[in-house]
């Protein structure tokens, strides 16, 4: 399978009609079909549901387009990692992570990186510890960022040094605004709004369980989500109350929402992961050595 048909594959994919593929790729029609036929007849499938102005992905078209999707960003990124291996430093460096103030301490090593080596460039990807996780085994991300707890004992670390709190989002003028803290017994009967990670990380860890108490699984969790800022859209059209991280969402004076931490006080540690025995590329290597000086400090 050559990676040229792959790329043609991608391009049919995503313009959704041969003509319109071709013309993009410089070749003719009836050269770009015969390679499709190969690539089909090559793995013994029909990736295609073909009509007169049109084509539509099978089950096994969708699945080799995520695939080649990411063979062709894995082999790009390879290339651009050899490209920098020249006298000037530059290159991509590739991090994931959940939503976290922390992402600042991050962020000042990224701008010191930069100012250095002004053609090292930075993509950023967001997610939760199951998705940063798979990426990273997949070498899709050079770096990630986990809130703990998380299982870490697979790949080298360090640990950020700063803790998240955990807290409620609410309108400010709702019935629990009035308090500086929040405590277990002010969210039995109020419904929740809940991040899927705390969901299936920190409440199946009972951290959140053994603050709560006994009372745990009588919550009444309404809703669910995977970006805060989405939770803070919830909070204002007066669904629910989120339970989220402090300095995620905005509570400034110019908001209607306002954060107050939970009591007994709920903190997450944070740490920086990357796998074990990982070759870097020349940018990534710089980053994490400037990393491992300014955050072991």
């Amino acid at each position: 399978m050559e990676l040229r048909v792959l790329r043609y594959f991608l391009t049919v994919a995503r313009e959704g009609n041969i003509t319109g593929a071709a013309n993009l790729l410089h070749i003719t029609q009836p050269t770009l079909s015969r390679q499709l036929k190969d690539l089909e007849q090559e793995l013994g499938t029909k990736l295609f549901n073909r009509s007169s102005h049109s084509i539509i992905l099978t089950n096994e078209g969708m699945l080799l387009r995520k695939r080649a999707e990411e063979i062709i960003y894995l082999v790009d990124k390879l290339e651009a990692e050899f490209s920098s291996m020249e006298e000037t430093i530059s290159g991509d460096i590739y991090i994931g992570g959940g939503e976290t103030d922390a992402m600042k301490q991050v962020a000042r090593v990224a701008k010191d990186l930069q100012l250095k080596y002004p053609s090292i460039r930075f993509h950023l990807y967001s997610g939760n510890e199951d998705d940063v996780t798979e990426r990273l085994d997949r070498g899709l991300l050079d770096f990630g960022i986990l809130i703990q707890p998380a299982n870490i004992s697979k790949y080298n670390y360090i640990n950020i040094p700063a803790k998240d709190v955990w807290g409620v989002i609410m309108k400010n003028d709702s019935p629990l605004a009035f308090k500086e803290s929040i405590q277990a017994a002010d969210l039995l009967h109020v419904p929740l709004i809940c991040s899927q990670q705390v969901l299936k990380e920190t409440f199946s860890k009972n951290e959140f369980a053994d603050w709560f108490g006994e009372d745990f699984n009588t919550l009444n969790i309404v809703s669910t989500y995977n970006l805060a800022y989405n939770a803070s859209i919830m909070v204002k059209e007066g669904i629910g109350y989120a339970i989220t991280l402090d300095k995620i969402v905005d509570t400034s004076s110019n908001s209607n929402l306002c954060f107050l931490p939970l009591e007994p006080r709920l903190e997450s540690g944070l740490s920086i992961v990357w796998k074990k025995h990982q070759v870097f590329s020349t940018a990534a290597d710089k980053f994490l050595k400037e990393i491992q000086e300014k955050l072991s400090c």
